[in-house]
């Protein structure tokens, strides 16, 4: 949702819709624009999240985010995230769900790999112990595209503050079928035994425009695309999935989403057996 008036206006504008968890910018994530809440906006928006019953509520990071990336673009990558964290404590938002980014092709494969979790490591120090830092995957050719990627990060680092958000869209894209029930649990077995199912924080529900391993990340609206409805179905069917938070990035059936019929056809969906 829009941040636009006032983080507050976000939560808002989520409970006119229907919804009851949220997923924000904490600033434009065009520029690297650091956060700025003063005590009362803190206030403002910690009472209004406890009133509206909104929660959880987490942050997205910065489009310009590369934390595989040296230099100058990875230092304020690191910075611009500790700092997103710190906020995010004091807002009572659960943490960032972040875009890794991806590899500059100068250094070897080993180097670029520890530079990543080098850099990662740094934001996990200076960044408050209850805040989470969830890596989304990815849906091109950009870090964290598979599970065992993704893995190898997550078992690396060692740490329970990171978490996994997944989006259909760029699991679609990935080349992961998640149409039948036997595939899904299929899915589930393997996320388990190469990240833990236990670090599944949150879903992007987001349908396709493009076919299955396309590598390509077009959002569509649910069922207007070529996830298949199937797949919704079964996250919001199964009973490890089921009660995890659900974030719809959607375009809207009108072009203003995310939009209230899209949350509506998944409650639909959710309800009928």
């Amino acid at each position: 949702m829009s941040i636009a008036g006032g983080h507050e206006k976000a939560l808002d504008r989520i409970k006119a819709i229907g919804g009851n968890c949220l997923q924000i910018f904490s600033a434009s994530p065009r520029g690297w624009n650091f956060v700025k809440a003063t005590d009362e906006q803190v206030e403002l928006f910690t009472k209004t999240k406890k009133q509206l019953k909104i929660d959880p509520v987490y942050f997205h990071s910065s489009y310009l985010v590369n934390l595989a990336a040296p230099g100058r673009i990875g230092q304020l990558s690191v910075q611009n995230l500790a700092h997103e964290l710190k906020v995010a404590a004091k807002m009572n938002v659960r943490g960032s769900i972040i875009h890794l980014g991806s590899y500059i092709d100068h250094t070897t494969k080993e180097e670029k790999y520890k530079t990543l979790l080098n850099h990662i490591e740094k934001i996990l120090v200076n960044s408050p112990k209850e805040t989470l830092f969830i890596i989304e995957n990815a849906g091109n050719k950009k870090i964290g595209l598979h599970l065992e990627e993704i893995g190898e990060i997550v078992n690396d680092l060692k740490d329970k503050r990171v978490r996994v958000c997944l989006d259909t869209c760029h699991l679609h894209a990935g080349g992961y079928d998640l149409t039948g029930k036997q595939s899904f649990k299929d899915f589930l077995e393997v996320f388990d035994k190469k990240i833990g199912i236990d670090r599944l924080e949150v879903w992007h529900m987001n349908d396709s425009r493009d076919s299955l391993g396309s590598n390509r990340d077009r959002h569509e609206n649910i069922g207007q695309g070529n996830v298949g409805i199937d797949v919704f179905k079964n996250i919001l069917h199964h009973p490890k999935t089921k009660n995890i938070s659900m974030i719809i990035e959607t375009p809207g059936f009108d072009g203003n989403g995310p939009d209230k019929r899209n949350l509506d056809i998944l409650k639909k969906i959710a309800k009928t057996p």
